[in-house]
């Protein structure tokens, strides 16, 4: 059933009757962040009390995900904290997109489906990069070296990673770059870009380091503070972001970035657990 609410701070209302139905609540963790996820909350609520027989929640860029663990004395765990609100609401199934970290989907006791970008992001190279087959796919930190190695091994071409060392947690010390650009077209791939400092200190690098071309492709780009200048600033052909975080605002102010559409993705993930059918298959192809 579609659900169209009306929502004040005190006040939701569902538009029709959700009893027995198989409901799917769509918000993303962007923007006013902590009203949407109160907003997803208290929807998720309503739903359950309305009797829904299922209520999933459909989370594309999840909230709070790099506060996966506790990295410094007296820091919170938040994913968890969301998660637990979550469950709490009374949210049966959550299905989300590239999580920061997968073991995430172990801080909830209900099925958690996280799609991947990847089956998109290889089409969107095949069909947008001539010379593809002279790039290389670089990692900017070690973390994301898992997902770079993927793609590279689905393309049939190299990778190379970049170690950094953090002083600060959003700002970055020293760069190493490990492995050879040299006279080749370089794809910078993260799972999200905040405030670009890390994909923008790469970029430099990578050019100094001999390569033709630079591409960052980034799943959720929040792109907080000084992103955007920093991006029309550095040595990028295109910055390419899926719109699991709205971009329209953001590309009027920084012709660079281009946009690859995932609702494709989300709706088949939708159309197939509704149907009660595998979502495996959205892990490796891009719905037609």
């Amino acid at each position: 059933a579609s659900v169209t609410s009306t929502m004040s701070d005190e006040d939701v209302e569902i538009g029709e009757s959700v009893r027995g139905e198989d409901v799917y609540i769509i918000q993303s963790g962007c923007g006013e962040i902590n009203d949407n996820l109160m907003e997803l909350l208290i929807m998720i609520n309503a739903c359950k009390i309305a009797s829904s027989s299922r209520v999933t929640a459909v989370i594309p860029c999840f909230p709070y995900a790099r506060q996966d663990k506790k990295d410094k004395s007296r820091a919170p765990i938040s994913a968890k904290l969301v998660a637990n609100m979550l469950s709490v609401a009374g949210a049966d199934h959550i299905i989300t997109m590239d999580l920061h970290a997968s073991q995430i989907q172990g801080f909830f006791d209900i099925p958690v489906d996280n799609l991947y970008a990847e089956p998109a992001v290889l089409q969107w190279i095949k069909e947008n990069i001539l010379e593809w087959r002279n790039c290389i796919i670089v990692s900017p930190d070690a973390g994301g070296a898992k997902r770079v190695t993927s793609i590279a091994d689905r393309l049939n071409v190299e990778f190379a990673l970049i170690h950094k060392e953090r002083k600060k947690a959003n700002e970055v010390d020293r760069m190493v770059l490990v492995g050879d650009v040299k006279d080749r077209i370089a794809i910078l791939v993260d799972d999200m870009a905040d405030t670009c400092g890390t994909v923008c200190h790469a970029a430099d690098k990578l050019v100094s380091a001999g390569a033709t071309k630079v591409y960052a492709i980034l799943t959720h780009g929040i792109f907080s503070g000084p992103a955007i200048s920093r991006i029309n600033n550095a040595a990028f052909e295109a910055v390419v972001v899926t719109n699991t975080i709205p971009q329209d605002e953001k590309m009027k102010n920084c012709p660079k970035i281009q946009v690859i559409d995932i609702s494709m993705i989300l709706a088949e993930a939708i159309r197939r657990t509704h149907n009660g059918e595998s979502v495996s298959y959205l892990f490796s192809h891009v719905p037609l």
